[in-house]
């Protein structure tokens, strides 16, 4: 009796042993590596979330581009800058001069101006209550300025007529009863 399950034991052990590597063998087949086509295309699709979240904006740089000034904006020197709102992605803008095109989005700043910035071209467009200019950080130079829509032009008008107090003059001291 002993000698039969031993023998029995012997045999077995050996068949399991085989069936083992068998079953890896197919896992394996079953785990072949994708075809380089499949890898692209789950790379791109993972490539095009991750981009579409970054693209993704705050509500408070929607709010700002809501304050951006679009259309055909004269400059000095007779230059035009052109705002245009992105129908299909909202808060970004082209922003197109005679010779070059960027695509903007809005960027808080403390000072409450209104900051478009283009990192890939290096472009920044900041809008103020009474003018707007159009930089190029790469090249640390202006492209455009003093751009008007026709509610800076008015403001830069009041102010020209009531100009904001300095910071430097001396502070006016209320007068209390």
């Amino acid at each position: 009796m002993k000698k039969l399950l031993i023998s029995m034991f012997l045999v077995a052990v050996p068949v399991a042993l085989l069936a083992q590597t068998t079953v890896k063998a197919q896992s394996k087949a079953a785990r072949a590596p994708a075809s380089r086509v499949e890898i692209k295309t789950t790379a791109t699709q993972m490539a095009s979330g991750i981009m579409a979240a970054e693209a993704a904006l705050t509500p408070a740089e929607l709010a700002i581009a809501q304050r951006v000034y679009h259309g055909k904006l004269p400059c000095e020197l007779g230059a035009f800058v052109t705002l245009t709102a992105d129908p299909k992605s909202p808060g970004y803008f082209d922003v197109q001069t005679k010779n070059q095109k960027y695509r903007m989005f809005p960027v808080e700043t403390s000072t409450g101006a209104i900051r478009l910035e283009d990192p890939q071209g290096g472009a920044v467009w900041l809008q103020l209550a009474n003018k707007s200019m159009l930089m190029n950080q790469k090249l640390g130079k202006r492209l455009a300025d003093e751009c008007m829509s026709p509610d800076q032009a008015a403001m830069a008008e009041l102010l020209i007529k009531n100009p904001a107090p300095s910071v430097l003059d001396a502070p006016v001291v209320a007068a209390t009863k």
